[in-house]
């Protein structure tokens, strides 16, 4: 089996195909409602969560495209199919029409457009390593830099800033959006701090550092005419220190990881607020 990763193109070379999507999940299970995939005579695109569940989908979609087949399956993931996770999954098969196809197509771009945006300021090792590490994930991300050899090698869906005043840049940031801090200046890194903590709007607002840089970072604030609040939205050092390896792919993936702690902890409080009470 292949995948490919454009949803457009894989459409294109294999118009046989058929949808597969998660119509209901219940309990614990590998991936939530609405996730699915496509599946073609030799060939696959994305996943709606692997095991031998979704070899059970697979198989289900072949035979649709063989002229047999089901339009819904309901799945329970026990033992009964060598799984654990002990929640129940209701699959729905489609055969694809243009018009699914433009569907598909039209929500992906929705996804695409609804990505919290990633400020990456500053492309050393570490702004590199960063982000190589969020281009994956469901991040739009933004590199801004000085120095012109700094942007290049970064990943293709990387947009990128080149700027004498990165700190100008800030308001840039769309809100809800990330400003994660890691120039090769520490004067540089302080002003585009500064701009950060003035935007309450913003999820996230990250430099790279040790604590003895957040207490000169403090006191430079108070100076100019900060305050302990804003200094409280301030993630500095950032990742965390549970790990203590510095490399820079380590700390990208550390970063990464709180980021998305950050915008899932942010979609829960969201969905409660919309629970109404009773």
């Amino acid at each position: 089996m292949t995948t490919d990763l454009r949803l457009a193109s894989f459409i294109a070379a294999h118009p046989a195909c058929v949808l597969v999507e998660i119509a209901q999940a219940k309990g614990s299970t590998p991936r939530e409602a609405g996730a699915f995939m496509l599946v073609a005579e030799k060939a696959i695109w994305g996943t709606i969560g692997g095991g031998q569940f979704e070899y059970m989908a697979i198989d289900n979609a072949r035979a649709m495209l063989a002229g047999g087949g089901k339009s819904v399956i309901d799945i329970p993931l026990g033992p009964e199919i060598g799984q654990c996770c002990g929640g129940r999954t209701r699959l729905a098969f489609t055969p694809i029409s243009q018009a699914l196809a433009d569907a598909l197509e039209a929500r992906m771009r929705g996804e695409l457009e609804q990505r919290p945006s990633v400020f990456i300021f500053g492309a050393g090792h570490v702004g590199q390593a960063l982000a190589r590490a969020l281009a994956p994930l469901p991040f739009a991300v933004t590199v801004v830099e000085t120095r012109p050899e700094a942007l290049e090698d970064l990943p293709a869906e990387t947009e990128t800033h080149l700027t004498a005043m990165p700190e100008t840049l800030v308001k840039k940031v769309p809100p809800g959006g990330a400003a994660i801090i890691l120039t090769h200046n520490h004067a540089l890194d302080f002003l585009i701090a500064k701009e950060g903590l003035s935007r309450p709007d913003l999820a996230y607002v990250g430099m790279i550092g040790s604590l003895t840089k957040r207490a000169t970072f403090s006191q430079w604030l108070k100076r100019e005419g900060g305050n302990e609040a804003m200094l409280s939205h301030l993630i500095l050092p950032i990742g965390g220190n549970a790990v203590k390896d510095k490399r820079p792919a380590v700390i990208a993936a550390m970063v990464a990881a709180e980021l998305l702690e950050t915008y899932a902890a942010l979609e829960e409080t969201a969905s409660k607020r919309q629970v109404p009470s009773v």
